[in-house]
């Protein structure tokens, strides 16, 4: 469950090349590997208890023997995982005990691809500096550190940077304004959420995690003495806004459930803070934001169908907001502010792709809307940014991204072009609202991000920063392809390929297939440092573009959510089936690849086709769908009965689940080696899913491939927090990938 790009909702990047090994799994060649038969015979697998629990739901009873897993007091877990019960505590220690030794023989091979990845990191990287006022802020890296510096310095007077590098050394003239890594070292884990310089440029304010469990604290220092003021912001979302006139922070408070439901105010040399909107409903959200103008303070109230916003006008920052458009059911709508007119995001109409509308009203409701850019079928308008004078329009076709620029006084436009097969195009923002300089990212699964600059009224582009590869990366090398499987009901499945350019296709070639597909989230074809770790050993990796995302638009999200979900799963299997047929990869060879919604993907294929896997890995896998929809005590469980359906009032919705919820459907046949990860303060993807997940699969499964997990037992789910401690999880993934299809674990059926 939910994109921080959380992998879930998203989901949303060595030594030198003389450590690549080019074909094959020859890393583990190299060493002596025991037998399935002596690792399974030497290291016995954990077997867990079972308590029986029965629930009546619906008419309908269901048995659960690892119910006892799930921690009755997990609110409070998730703040100190200290408090853990002592029984499910000591099974994970033996669940990850078991997964370490069996996988002890890859740990030179895990070593040996953490180093590999980390060499394609410039360790002392740094953003391009934008500009704002006086400044330009940005983030960089010191060599060796796992998190950034945030600084800024004082701004250069160009018009448009010919700079082709951020810069090449550290400004002699840089202010610190946070450094992340020296308050990392207090903490075994530490994220921040939200960090902002106020608009009068004197203070700072960061929210940070230090338990992965997502409660953030929220400090402000003043930028001149570097000392704190007033007292930390406790319980919050990790979101917050400065006001225009730098006097205020508004803030997003997380409560008791994990749900964002409050926005208060508070002066920033001050510990008081007032209530300015409380959201009674939990299945909706709240957030705060800023207009593009600085004209309002943006609340914004949802779920997944449904939204309301309500403005506070900046000019009356103690006054109660007010509604926009009271919510309607399956009406969406944000909305930004241009100068005299608001501009409106919305699907109203039965805009399924969206549109854009305006308004001149001083209060904007649905009956002041006017079309700007009308609704266009299969075009999804994904984003809109305002400047002073011009809108730039982010849409999506076919899997593909784009630009529009849009002039504001003649209402005339033109397209960023690129011309690969499969990219990601996007803006990269701005801080400032009267330019003509937009900033946005280009990159491919061959190409890495390159950052420029563009001038909307010249169109003069200028490369700011190319993505650097210290070990080196040949383009050529590399072939990235769009291929279209046909899925079960005809409609065209995109799946982006990346390879070696002499990489066989004669189904020789182990396959990596990753896919999501929920939550309207996309999957851009981007580039990584990661993948390559497969791609140089001869694997393919492929990403399928399955519905329940929103690649081929919005209907593709509708195509693949709530009683069409198997749609995401059947098209997974459509996408291995077309590679497979065409020589990418083979029956048996191909690794599965999920995280969060994603896990659930894998977890549902391993039910629906377990012959088609050499192995899958669930990280932080949705898995356990039926009972925790059914739990209105769990952060994300109101808000995404429009998602997934509510099994609690409706049978319908509770069959449907059912049918398909991957813990619910295990069965006696042939699994492959299978992997689940998960982080003890997760709040999203609870610890107990994958726990429970991998007991019932031993329980069941037929072929003797082992089930493993890994519980960090120090984060929540984006897994460890430090850059490179981050690397050493993909590391440890593909190397379970890598050992799952050289075991050669047979399959009966």
């Amino acid at each position: 469950m939910p994109a921080q790009p959380d992998r879930r909702r998203l989901v949303l990047s060595g030594l030198s090349a003389a450590v690549w090994l080019t074909s094959g799994t020859s890393a583990l060649r190299a060493q002596p590997i025991l037998s399935p038969e002596s690792l399974m015979s030497k290291t016995p697998a954990p077997k867990p208890a079972k308590i029986p629990v029965t629930t009546e739901q619906l008419g309908v009873s269901r048995t659960d023997d690892y119910q006892w897993m799930k921690d009755d007091n997990w609110q409070a877990v998730l703040r100190d995982p200290a408090l853990i019960k002592a029984d499910v505590k000591s099974h994970l220690t033996l669940e990850n005990s078991y997964t370490k030794a069996l996988l002890e023989p890859t740990e030179a091979l895990q070593k040996t691809i953490f180093e590999e990845i980390k060499a394609r990191v410039k360790e002392d990287d740094s953003s391009v500096p934008a500009p704002d006022g006086p400044w330009e802020y940005y983030s960089r890296y010191a060599i060796g550190a796992q998190h950034p510096i945030h600084a800024r310095k004082p701004r250069t007077k160009t018009h448009i940077s010919r700079e082709t590098v951020p810069f090449a050394s550290v400004p002699a003239d840089e202010q610190i304004l946070l450094d992340e890594d020296a308050a990392a070292k207090a903490h075994d884990y530490y994220q921040t959420g939200a960090s902002s310089h106020s608009p009068d440029h004197k203070l700072y304010a960061w929210a940070e995690d230090t338990q992965g469990s997502e409660v953030y604290r929220i400090f402000i220092k003043d930028i001149s003495t570097g000392q704190l003021i007033g007292t930390p912001v406790e319980s919050t979302a990790g979101s917050f806004v400065f006001s225009p006139d730098s006097q205020w922070i508004f803030w997003v408070y997380r409560d008791d459930n994990g749900r964002p439901s409050k926005i208060f105010r508070r002066a920033v040399t001050g510990s008081e803070d007032t209530l300015v909107f409380e959201e009674k409903d939990p299945g909706f959200f709240a957030s705060v934001g800023l207009t593009s103008s600085d004209a309002y303070i943006v609340v914004s109230s949802g779920n997944h169908e449904t939204s309301e916003v309500r403005l506070t006008p900046s000019d009356a920052l103690t006054s109660a907001p007010f509604v926009v458009q009271p919510r309607q059911e399956g009406l969406q709508y944000s909305l930004d502010h241009w100068g005299h007119r608001f501009v409106i995001l919305t699907n109203a109409d039965e805009a399924i792709d969206f549109k854009l509308m305006t308004s001149d009203a001083a209060i904007p409701s649905r009956d002041t809307w006017q079309t700007l850019t009308p609704h266009r079928p299969g075009i999804y308008i994904t984003g809109v940014s305002l400047y002073k004078n011009h809108l730039v329009r982010s849409e999506r076709e076919n899997a593909n991204s784009r630009l529009v620029v849009v002039r504001k006084s003649d209402l005339s436009e033109h397209n960023i072009e690129v011309s690969e097969e499969a990219y990601a195009l996007g803006e990269g923002g701005s801080l400032e609202f009267d330019t003509t300089v937009i900033r946005y990212v280009y990159t491919s699964p061959t190409t890495p991000s390159q950052t420029f600059d563009y001038d909307v009224e010249t169109r003069e582009k200028v490369l700011r920063k190319t993505q650097v590869i210290p070990s080196g990366h040949d383009a050529s090398a590399y072939v990235a392809k769009r291929l279209y499987a046909k899925a079960s009901d005809g409609e065209d499945v995109p799946i982006t390929v990346l390879m070696k350019r002499d990489t066989p296709l004669d189904g020789s070639a182990p396959l990596l297939l990753y896919g999501y597909g929920s939550y309207g989230i996309t999957i851009d074809p981007t580039f990584s440092v990661r993948s390559l770790s497969l791609v140089n050993r001869g694997w393919i990796y492929a990403i399928a573009h399955i519905r329940g995302g929103a690649e081929k638009g919005y209907g593709w999200f509708l195509d693949g959510r709530k009683f069409n979900k198997t749609n995401t799963f059947t098209d997974f299997i459509a996408c291995a089936e077309h590679l497979t047929a065409n020589g990418y990869g083979s029956k048996g060879r191909i690794v599965g690849y999920g995280g969060s919604a994603g896990g659930m993907l894998i977890g549902a294929v391993a039910n629906m086709r377990p012959d088609l896997w050499g192995g899958l890995i669930g990280a932080v896998p949705f898995v356990d769908v039926l009972n925790t929809m059914s739990d209105t005590t769990l952060p994300l469980t109101p808000p995404e009965w429009p998602e997934w359906g509510n099994p609690l009032e409706d049978k319908a919705a509770y069959d449907y689940i059912a049918s398909y919820s991957p813990y619910d459907n295990i069965t006696a046949q042939a699994y492959p080696p299978i992997l689940a990860t998960g982080g003890l303060s997760d709040p999203r993807v609870t610890y107990w899913e994958p726990m429970k997940w991998i007991a019932k699969l031993r329980d069941y499964s037929t072929s003797g491939a082992p089930q493993l997990l890994k519980i960090n037992m120090e984060a929540g789910h984006g897994g460890a927090s430090g850059r490179f401690d981050y690397l050493k999880e993909v590391a440890f993934d593909y190397a379970f990938a890598i050992w799952a299809l050289e075991k050669g674990w047979e399959n009966p059926s």
